[in-house]
């Protein structure tokens, strides 16, 4: 009973502080937010931002907490708009840095409580199904099955994270796989937001084709050579949207 009361004090808690930083970023940057789809306003929140210093790598921060905590949010939006406030490296160390501690949290409350901390974020029948999967059954090959779904565009990063918690997996090593082996995404999502700061969306575009293609090589040089055939069965089960 006090191991459930806790879990439910803690989510309470980490909701109540995403929600007053909802609420603050809301305020602050509405007169900005409102105009994202334009250039104009992507300037203008670069601007915001750069003008809030400290503050505003809070507000970012925050963004990526419920993100991360609360899957409710698409991560390239956030790894874009940190390109466009800091630049490629900036933004890429900056999303690096934000999802280690956040990833580096979740994995160790997921440890300490249980599937009652993750039912309290993640839906339990799409826990219950993940868990349950053949693709998950071999803990010799969850290592190498981690960084090729971490490494594909488009799986649900975060949704793993909690489910990795659960897993007979060294939590340094998920926390690890988490955090660099998103690195391509990343820094293609950073370098786009740079270049639309500029006002180049066409070099946007261009690189988010570069990082598909080199993703898609190293992929299949991965399936090639992988004689476990763990990448033949992850890319089964995203095609079949077992994950």
């Amino acid at each position: 009973m006090k191991r459930e009361k806790g879990i439910k004090l803690l989510k309470g808690l980490i909701f109540l502080i995403v929600l007053f930083i909802g609420i603050g970023i809301t305020l602050y940057l509405f007169p900005v937010m409102k105009d994202l789809s334009s250039i104009e306003g992507q300037n203008a929140f670069k601007q915001k931002v750069d003008d809030s210093g400290f503050i505003g790598m809070l507000l970012l921060f925050g963004l990526q907490v419920a993100q991360i905590f609360f899957i409710v949010l698409p991560g390239e939006p956030i790894e874009i708009l940190a390109g466009m406030c800091y630049g490629t490296i900036g933004g890429l160390l900056f999303i690096t840095a934000s999802v280690a501690t956040i990833t580096t949290t979740i994995v160790f409350l997921v440890r300490k409580f249980g599937r009652d901390f993750v039912y309290c974020f993640c839906k339990e029948e799409q826990i219950q199904k993940l868990e349950n999967s053949k693709l998950f059954q071999n803990p010799k090959k969850l290592e190498w099955l981690f960084i090729i779904l971490f490494l594909i565009p488009g799986t649900p990063k975060d949704l793993l994270v909690y489910l990795g918690g659960l897993l007979p997996m060294n939590p340094w090593k998920l926390i690890c796989i988490s955090t660099f082996v998103r690195f391509p995404s990343v820094l293609s999502s950073t370098m786009a937001g740079e270049n639309l700061a500029l006002g180049d969306w066409k070099m946007s575009i261009l690189v988010y084709a570069v990082t598909f293609t080199l993703v898609g090589m190293i992929i299949f040089c991965m399936r090639k050579f992988d004689k476990s055939k763990v990448t033949k069965d992850a890319l089964d089960s995203l095609k079949k949207k077992e994950i």
